[in-house]
C-alpha cells in the first residue's frame, strides 16, 4: 500500500505550557484501517486535530498524499475536503435542526448544485444506516445515532481519510456492534481509517496497523498480527495484552489449541476451539 498520510517529528504545546505532541512521527497507507492506542493524556486527539489541519506543529511537518500540509485557508479547506474528522462528542459537531441539514452542511459550503447535495446525502445517511431518520430532529436522536449521523456529515464529503476520535466512547455493545459494521463497510469500499481508541481488545481484532502514543510520542507502530510479541511497548502505552492473547496462550500451554494461528478475537478462540474438538 503507498503512503497516503505521513507526521514528521511533529512537537506541540499548549498555551499552558504543557506537552501535546513531542517527537512524533506516524504513518498511514492508502486503503488500511489503523488504531492509535494510548491512554488519557497520551495525545491522541491532539495528533487528530493535527491531521486535519486544525492545530499546526510548533515543529515538524505533515504530508498528505506527498504533498507538505498548506496552511493557508484555501489549503486547509483543501485538505478538509480529503480528510474528514469526527469529534469523540457528537454534540461538537451537530448543530443543525434535522438529520438531513445537517449533513447537507459540508456539500453545501462546497457550492455543490442542490441535486448533488442531495445525492451525497441520501448515499452518506445510507452508508452509516440513517436513511430513515433523515427529517428527524437532531436532539431526539440517541447518542449512537449522534455519533453515525457525525460520520455521515463527513462522508458527504467524500474523504479519502476518515479519522474517528474514540468512536466507541459512550456506546453500549449493541451501538458499538452497529458502528463497527458502519466502520467495515467503509473499509471495504476503500476509504482509509483511522481511530483512537484505549480499547486494546477492539484494536486487536479491528486493525490492520497499531500505532502506540505515550506522553505525545509514537512508541511503536506495527500490523496487528505482530501484537502478542510487542508487551514490552504496549506496557509503555498503558496497554495490557489482548484478553484473547492470555486465553489462547493458556489453552496453547494445554495442548488444546496449537500455538500458531493466534486468533485475534474471543469468537475466533471459540471457533478455533470447537474445530479442535470436533472428531
Amino acid at each position: 500500500m503507498s503512503l497516503l498520510l505521513e507526521a514528521h517529528s511533529l512537537d506541540y504545546r499548549y498555551a499552558d505550557g504543557s506537552i501535546g505532541l513531542d517527537d512524533c512521527s506516524l504513518v498511514v497507507r492508502r486503503g488500511s484501517r489503523n488504531a492509535v492506542l494510548g491512554t488519557n493524556g497520551s495525545g491522541k486527539t491532539t495528533l487528530f486535530q493535527h491531521f486535519n489541519g486544525l492545530l499546526k506543529p510548533s515543529a515538524g511537518h505533515l504530508t498528505f498524499d506527498g504533498a507538505r500540509f498548506d496552511t493557508s485557508r484555501a489549503g486547509l479547506n483543501a485538505l478538509r475536503r480529503r480528510v474528514g474528522l469526527v469529534f469523540q462528542n457528537p454534540d461538537r459537531q451537530l448543530f443543525s435542526a434535522s438529520v438531513f441539514e445537517d449533513v447537507s452542511f459540508g456539500p453545501l459550503n462546497l457550492g455543490l448544485d442542490a441535486a448533488t447535495v442531495r445525492r451525497r446525502v441520501t448515499a452518506a445517511l445510507a452508508a452509516v444506516g440513517m436513511a430513515a431518520q433523515a427529517e428527524r430532529p437532531v436532539h431526539h436522536l440517541s447518542f449512537g445515532q449522534k455519533k453515525r449521523v457525525c460520520i455521515a456529515g463527513v462522508l458527504a464529503m467524500q474523504p479519502e481519510l476518515l479519522l474517528l476520535d474514540e468512536p466507541m466512547a459512550g456506546l453500549d455493545a449493541a451501538m458499538q456492534d452497529e458502528l463497527l459494521k458502519v466502520l467495515d463497510d467503509l473499509a471495504a469500499s476503500g476509504i482509509t481509517i483511522v481511530l483512537s481508541t484505549h480499547d486494546v481488545d477492539f484494536a486487536y481484532r479491528w486493525a490492520d496497523h497499531i500505532h502506540l502514543l505515550a506522553a505525545g510520542r509514537c512508541i511503536a507502530a506495527f500490523p496487528s498480527a505482530e501484537l502478542p510479541d510487542r508487551k514490552a511497548a504496549l506496557q509503555e502505552a498503558g496497554q495490557p495484552l489482548p484478553a484473547v492473547i492470555e486465553l489462547h496462550r493458556t489453552l496453547a500451554a494445554r495442548g488444546l489449541l496449537p500455538l500458531q494461528p493466534a486468533p485475534r478475537s474471543l469468537k475466533a478462540l471459540l471457533l478455533a476451539l470447537s474445530s479442535e474438538e470436533s472428531p
